[in-house]
């Protein structure tokens, strides 16, 4: 079963300083990321309305380009990382370790928790 790689919130952090092309996917709701986002562009992808961008997830998300899944706290984004990677061929995706509540507690404390 492929699963994603871990990543922390501050290694994240170190690589957008570095300006590596990570395409950032948000997979919260809406309501979530409202609460609380990355001062980042994100691609946002959540969960529970998929059959609104399933099909267009080709174009939405580049295969051939490093993808980091973030969600409140890494459960949602883990299992959507595995999904990419199992059902979808994609290749090289981390999952970032506790979320966007870990990016706040670790990295910036600007980013609201909830």
């Amino acid at each position: 079963m492929a699963s994603p790689s871990p990543l922390s919130a501050r290694e994240l952090k170190a690589r957008l300083d570095a300006g590596e092309p990570l395409q950032l996917v948000d997979v919260r709701e809406p309501m979530e990321l409202e609460l609380a986002r990355l001062a980042q562009p994100v691609i946002h992808l959540p969960m529970g309305s998929s059959q609104e961008w399933i099909e267009q997830l080709p174009a939405l998300l580049n295969p051939e380009q490093p993808v980091v899944v973030l969600c409140h706290a890494g459960v949602r984004s883990w299992q959507f990382g595995c999904w990419l990677m199992e059902a979808q061929g994609y290749g090289q995706v981390w999952n970032l370790q506790g979320g966007i509540d870990a990016w706040s507690v670790e990295v910036d404390a600007a980013v609201p928790r909830y």
